[in-house]
């Protein structure tokens, strides 16, 4: 009884974390990113992009790419990564049509773009960082970095280098280079604050991945 107990207690924190996580997240993207043109690398900056260009919304093509990803590194992730990034990718698309039925809660920053840099790089780091700690990931760029790790042997931070980058080289199509430049700035302080997130008080993770990629589980 007592061990059925303790199961569904670190069930119900496993999935208060990924909402918590996913909220914040998707608070940060809806007040700070789509307003300042701050935008992430990854399957964050793209989202930002495919809204800009075609208006879908982050809340429909954020799941669609996630699934996408996590598809692809199915084999490599494990069942458990794979439940937890895909109950991380509903609750950020639940989060951020819950935000879009209101006005920005939090003052325009486009004026301000250094500050909506750390800003937009706080609400980033912290939301991915507190679901990657438990397992999980955000945004599906764990699952697309290290599909790409896998096939080309790289090691997993330049994998992850290379989609931020190519995002951030795509955005430009809408975005000055000097946006891009506060952009880059958000790119690295939310990947040092994930890390921290992730790894604060706890030994580092196996495979040495930003974000701490979690051990697979195939069960």
């Amino acid at each position: 009884m007592s061990s059925h107990s303790g199961m569904w207690k670190k069930t119900v924190f496993t999935y208060g974390i990924i909402l918590l996580g996913s909220g914040i997240l998707s608070f940060g993207l809806y007040n700070i990113h789509e307003r300042t043109n701050v935008t992430e690398g990854g399957v964050l900056g793209m989202t930002l992009l495919l809204q800009h260009w075609f208006g879908f919304s982050p809340s429909v093509t954020s799941p669609l790419m996630d699934i996408a990803c996590y598809l692809l590194a199915w084999r490599f992730l494990g069942n458990a990564f794979a439940r937890y990034a895909l109950a991380a990718s509903l609750a950020f698309a639940g989060f951020h049509a819950l935000w879009e039925q209101f006005p920005p809660l939090l003052p325009d920053l486009s004026a301000y773009p250094a500050i909506a840099a750390v800003a937009g790089a706080l609400f980033v780091g912290l939301g991915v960082g507190l679901v990657v700690r438990i397992g999980g990931a955000c945004g599906g760029d764990d699952a697309l970095a290290l599909s790409i790790s896998h096939v080309t042997r790289w090691p997993i931070a330049r994998c992850y280098l290379l989609t931020d980058l190519t995002v951030l080289a795509l955005s430009l199509s809408y975005i000055s280079v000097s946006r891009i430049l506060y952009s880059l700035i958000t790119v690295t302080l939310s990947s040092a604050l994930i890390g921290w997130v992730q790894g604060t008080g706890r030994a580092p993770s196996k495979d040495g991945a930003d974000g701490g990629a979690p051990e697979t589980e195939t069960a």
